[in-house]
This record gives structure tokens, sequence and C-alpha cells, in this order.
């Protein structure tokens, strides 16, 4: 697909891989290593770490566009183009956004619980953890739940094996071993942004299914209250975490 087709076809997604670029060129042309940034320059740009995150609450988004390194980047531009492309399609620019959006706050601030944990009961330092990974895994499983439940929840009629569903499976199974077989992957993040995204996809098609059915207004509103509810539950978590650690 041609740059100029991508924009037409599915603009979210190209504005979030062109943002991805254009963030890691600045980057790189105000100093930053391509291949292996310090860590004060990514806490510079942007980073999720503790307590920074919980001062300073933007970074929990922020690192969705922030990359550790030019492998990192190429890794989840490519992934961002498949992934992306397909979730926008389905879910349609609005929601395909929000549930990336969530989906990478959800994983940073899973990150930043299992940093705390770790700090208190392991004594080790918390951290730096960036890349949209989280997000990314959100969409992922946002079209795998669709695959997975679109024959119970939207009467779908399907025959024979779904090749859509194990290529989808298989990708995020690998995704998720991946990132417990190397050290300094985010796991948290990955599975963070995975719930995420599974609730949310779980939220717009029962209430496609209500509008199938030629629901109430408000009940086909149910998408939305869903993005509100994870939107109010990351809020509080964000506040029990500081709450934790003493802010």
């Amino acid at each position: 697909m041609t740059i100029k087709r991508l924009f037409i076809q599915t603009p979210v997604t190209a504005l979030l891989l062109s943002s991805f670029v254009i963030l890691f060129v600045i980057q790189v042309a105000t100093g930053v290593d391509i291949n292996q940034p310090s860590q004060q320059s990514l806490l510079l740009w942007g980073a999720n770490a503790l307590p920074f995150s919980l001062i300073e609450p933007w970074r929990l988004l922020s690192s969705a566009f922030l990359h550790i390194g030019l492998m990192h980047l190429l890794f989840n531009c490519f992934a961002m183009y498949f992934f992306g492309q397909a979730t926008e399609y389905s879910f349609g620019s609005v929601k395909f956004l929000l549930i990336f959006v969530l989906s990478a706050i959800g994983g940073n601030l899973l990150n930043n619980y299992v940093n705390l944990w770790q700090v208190l009961y392991n004594n080790t330092a918390p951290g730096i953890s960036a890349g949209a990974s989280g997000g990314i895994m959100g969409l992922g499983m946002a079209l795998l739940t669709v695959e997975l439940l679109k024959k119970r929840l939207l009467k779908v009629r399907q025959q024979g094996p779904n090749p859509q569903l194990k290529s989808l499976a298989i990708v995020m199974g690998i995704n998720l071993m991946y990132g417990f077989a190397v050290p300094g992957i985010d796991n948290a993040g990955h599975i963070g942004g995975a719930i995420t995204g599974a609730i949310l996809a779980i939220g717009v098609m029962l209430g496609l299914r209500f509008s199938l059915q030629g629901a109430k207004p408000i009940i086909k509103a149910l998408p939305w209250l869903i993005f509100v509810i994870i939107g109010a539950v990351y809020f509080q978590a964000f506040f029990s975490l500081r709450h934790l650690v003493g802010l």
C-alpha cells in the first residue's frame, strides 16, 4: 500500500506511524544515540518510570510514542502497520485511537505497579519503559477477541477453520512468549495493553449486537460507556498508585 493510500484509508494509523518516526528523527537530530539512548535522554523525552510518571502523568501516554533505539522503532512500526490498518478498518478511526491510547496507558500503569512491587519486595531499582508495544498489543488483542467471540456475540456464521484467528493467535502468542524469554522486555506493559484491548473489543461487539437488534439508543451507546469506564478505572488506579508511593 502506498503512503497516500494509507493516509486515505486508515488515516489514524498513518498519523501514529508518522509521529513515531518524526519523534525519533528529532531525538537523533538533537544528539540522542540512534541505537542505545541513555536513561537520561529517555526520561527527558517522556519515558515511563517511577516516580516520574506519578508526578508527570503525561508520561503514561508520551512514552508510547518514544522508542529505545532504531530496531525498537522499526519493530513497532512494522507491527503498527499491520495491526493498525486491520483494527482501524474494523473498529473505525475514533474507536481505534481510543483502543490504542487506553491500552498504552493501561500497560504503563501495570508496569508501574509491577515496578513498585519489585522495589518494595525485591529491592530492585525501578526500570524505564517506552514504546508503542502496549498499545499495539491492545490492538492485536482487540482483533483476536473479535475473531474469538464474533460467532457468540455477533451471531456470525462460520464454516470450517478460521485462518485469521489462527494467525492472530500465533502472532500474539509469539509476542508474549518473546517478552518472557528476552530480558528487558516490558511484559507488564504488553499484558496490561492486551487485557485493555480485549475488554474494549467486547464492549464494542456488545454495542454492535444490540444495535443490530434495534435496542434503545442508550444501549447502543454501550461501547462508549465501556471506554469511559476503563478511563475512570485507570484514573483511580493512578491515584491509588500515588497513594502507595506516598505522593
